[in-house]
């Protein structure tokens, strides 16, 4: 049985697999209004926390859980993933890979700089684009979807008094939805950079963005500075939370396709280079099945290195899920995570802190490297992985939250040319 040849399984229609997806938010919403219920004022503690979440300026690395409250950021999170649901289902989209990797990374980077305010304008640039051009929405929705990845230059514009109110407000909406209005374009013109090597395409779009914004407003002496706010405390009710979730997911899979841990093995040799769709490939069963074994090893990393699970970190594992339906599985994943682990250690790095075990779970956006050219080869983009996202930021101040995105495209421009230099073989 070859690669390329589809399990034949039942086919899920796109409305069983939105309800398979609306059990997250519908989760964070219970876990966020129960972590709240039992404090003094419940109601006041939720707006509070849900308004000092929006009107944060979100740059890297501001973490929600301590902006708001545990409570407030699994609510954002949730009316985030309710809000992209509802326009998957009004545009009738066929939910493929690409499009459940998009809900989870908006729902886990919703723990870490996309709030409820700052991904609108993004969104209304998207329709206003769709509108010029004279195309369908649906057309847009899921570069749309990953662009809200620069959401915090419109909360910085708006909130960090770079400018003054109401001024400040409305700058921050106009630029975000110019935002939504160029990244399409941009986007599909920046996937030739990196030859699809690099899974999380956007993020390397907005980085370009972001250091022409963050240039900018330099040249006007305007600094954005990167801030390092972070949730410290280990909390089990989350640990427990993700764990059932991801248990739900091989749940899905097992029901979905009864002989998934028997053919779970053929999902291995896809090396996962854009356009890699798991749902089409190997069918819902599997990718459902990859998408919570990879929840469960990247959680598992995370406790077994002592690390925190705090919105940087849940935003990670979420991605990594996400992914887990187009391209990545644990054995293009390993080698790339293992050489940024080995080059943090040989560094000196902490390999418990939160910015190395985001480096760690964010770098397998270079995993089709290691698929295609191997362990070795992999651990080296993962060494050069953690080089350039430890210093990138500084180029963009820390508006694009798809940072190691950015590093991703610059590892894979550089890399993979090199690669079919001196290897010849199948891309």
């Amino acid at each position: 049985m070859t690669v390329l040849e589809p399990i034949q399984e039942r086919d899920l229609k796109k409305e069983q697999v939105l309800m398979i997806l609306v059990v997250f938010p519908i989760a964070f919403l219970a876990f966020g209004l129960g972590s709240i219920l039992f404090q003094s004022n419940p109601e006041t503690t939720l707006m509070r926390g849900l308004w000092n979440i929006s009107s944060a300026p979100t740059v890297l690395v501001t973490d929600f859980l301590e902006v708001g409250g545990v409570g407030a950021a699994f609510v954002n999170s949730a009316l985030i993933g309710f809000f992209n649901l509802f326009l998957l289902k009004r545009y009738k989209m066929r939910i493929n890979g690409l499009l459940i990797a998009a809900f989870m990374t908006v729902l886990g980077f919703s723990f870490f700089g996309k709030n409820v305010f700052n991904i609108l304008p993004i969104y209304v640039g998207g329709y206003f684009y769709c509108r010029y051009q004279r195309i369908q929405m649906k057309d847009v929705i899921l570069v749309i979807m990953f662009s809200t990845s620069m959401a915090p230059i419109i909360s910085e514009i708006s909130f960090a008094h770079i400018f003054t109110r109401p001024y400040g407000l409305m700058l921050g909406i106009v630029v975000g939805i110019l935002i939504g209005f160029i990244i399409v374009p941009l986007s599909s013109h920046m996937l030739r950079f990196h030859d699809g090597f690099n899974l999380y395409n956007i993020g390397f779009t907005a980085g370009i963005i972001g250091t022409v914004v963050t240039s900018v407003l330099r040249s006007f002496k305007i600094e954005i500075n990167p801030v390092d706010i972070l949730y410290l405390q280990q909390n089990k009710g989350i640990i427990i939370l993700l764990i059932i979730l991801f248990l739900y997911l091989i749940s899905i899979g097992l029901l979905i396709n009864t002989k998934v841990v028997k053919e779970y093995k053929r999902i291995l040799p896809y090396r996962g280079r854009s356009i890699t769709d798991f749902t089409q490939q190997l069918g819902y069963g599997i990718t459902f099945f990859n998408m919570g074994t990879m929840g469960l090893l990247s959680l598992l990393y995370v406790l077994v290195v002592g690390g925190i699970v705090n919105g940087p970190v849940i935003a990670g594992i979420f991605t990594i899920v996400g992914f887990a339906a187009f391209g990545k599985h644990p054995k293009n994943c390993l080698p790339i995570m293992l050489g940024v682990i080995v080059a943090a250690f040989f560094v000196g790095y902490d390999l418990s802190s939160t910015g190395i075990i985001i480096s760690v779970l964010f770098s397998t956006t270079i995993a089709p490297i290691a698929g295609t050219y191997g362990m070795g080869v992999g651990i080296i983009a993962g060494i050069l992985h953690l080089a350039l996202v430890t210093n990138i930021g500084t180029i963009h101040g820390g508006i694009n939250l798809y940072n190691n995105g950015f590093a991703g495209g610059l590892v894979a421009g550089f890399l993979v040319p090199i690669m079919d230099a001196f290897k010849k073989g199948e891309v």
